[in-house]
């Protein structure tokens, strides 16, 4: 097993994910821009880490019991931390850009970042098993990402994407939906990550399928919804 066969590995979750999503658009969006939000979304893991890492440090300073400072890290060093650069991706790439004819296309516009993100991640965790890993390890690791982390991207930054849209439809509570957006999304994405990382026995895996499973019915109803608003706007 060498390095591309591990990028191959490492980019395959997100882009089975990302073909069950584009199919979901009507109108598809120009290949280009899918590619760029995708490689921007990629780039943006980088900032992460960077961030990740200060924030890890700067935590162990707080006056806190290891375990409230876990808490924060986990909730507000990684989940809030992610969805802000994924978010950022589309706010300073794609609001201004020409290929949003439809505020829907924001849904997908964060599922596409997220899953650049996660591909980014993926190839790294791959890595970092090394060339010399067997072939079933590096599988299994793909299979888990799949079903896990890669998905949970995409389906916590397409909820906050459904947020964005209705924000375009509100002008008045604009700001409101945007916060209640990154708020929803940090919080799931937090607690799959909590249960994940630090329990064990049934509730390491029943709970953040339970999570996965709410957020997938939630974005999957949330594109049906939004498609039937601009369908009846003048």
């Amino acid at each position: 097993m060498n390095y591309p066969l591990l990028l191959f590995f490492g980019l395959v979750p997100s882009i089975i994910w990302l073909a069950y999503y584009l199919r979901k658009d009507a109108h598809p969006e120009p290949n280009s821009v899918i590619q760029k939000v995708f490689l921007l979304g990629m780039l943006a893991t980088l900032p992460a880490i960077v961030l990740e890492l200060g924030l890890r440090s700067l935590f162990s300073f707080l006056p806190f019991s290891e375990g409230v400072i876990l808490i924060l890290y986990i909730f507000l060093g990684v989940a809030l931390v992610e969805e802000v650069l994924k978010f950022f991706v589309v706010r300073f790439f794609v609001y201004r850009n020409k290929a949003l004819d439809e505020p829907v296309d924001l849904m997908l516009y964060m599922i596409i970042a997220a899953l650049g993100f996660a591909a980014f991640e993926n190839i790294l965790l791959l890595f970092g098993l090394g060339p010399s890993s067997p072939v079933s390890s590096i599988v299994a690791l793909t299979l888990v990402r799949l079903v896990g982390a890669t998905l949970l991207h995409a389906l916590s930054s397409g909820t906050f994407g459904y947020f964005l849209v209705r924000s375009f439809f509100d002008g008045k509570r604009k700001y409101l939906y945007v916060a209640t957006g990154l708020f929803v999304a940090t919080l799931l994405h937090g607690l799959f990550n909590f249960y994940i990382l630090q329990t064990e026995g049934l509730t390491k895996l029943l709970i953040p399928a339970i999570i996965l499973i709410g957020l997938a019915i939630f974005v999957s109803l949330s594109f049906k919804q939004l498609q039937k608003i601009i369908k009846l706007r003048p």
